[in-house]
């Protein structure tokens, strides 16, 4: 599980998720990637599970990049508590999504192995994602 080894504030604001992404828009790494197409949080258990569902599917062979990081705490408060007494305790990891961004990179299978891979993982996401290659988001060419 993805998680920052240490952070600024413990607990932060939930903040808005309007527009599109502006950095990590590009195929940089690999040949094929996968695009958010809806603005979302994605915890750290869910990108660890699209992780889990491509590279198994690939067999050891080609390589991932993970192109997003969960470094947003999300607090709850335990289960029947009154309102009041404060903000509870963080409880998990989230990275925070627009629509825009590539979240995973694959590189090293051809163009059918990729794909399958990618939507794999895509079924894990809660968001509705685009199977996109390098030539397609302009990534920087050989």
């Amino acid at each position: 599980m993805l998680l920052p080894k240490r952070v600024k504030y413990r607990r932060v604001q939930r903040g808005r998720m309007k527009g599109a992404a502006h950095r990590g828009t590009e195929v940089n790494y690999g040949d094929y990637g996968l695009v958010a197409l809806e603005p979302a949080w994605i915890t750290s258990n869910q990108i660890e599970a699209a992780r889990i569902a491509m590279t198994r599917y690939i067999k050891r062979g080609g390589q991932v990049w993970i192109k997003i990081f969960p470094d947003k705490p999300i607090t709850e408060k335990p289960a029947e508590t009154r309102m009041g007494s404060g903000k509870g305790s963080p409880e998990y990891w989230v990275a925070v999504v627009k629509p825009g961004r590539v979240m995973f990179e694959i590189a090293g299978v051809d163009r059918a192995v990729a794909h399958e891979a990618m939507r794999l993982a895509a079924n894990k996401l809660p968001i509705k994602c685009k199977f996109v290659s390098k030539e397609e988001t302009g990534g920087e060419q050989e």
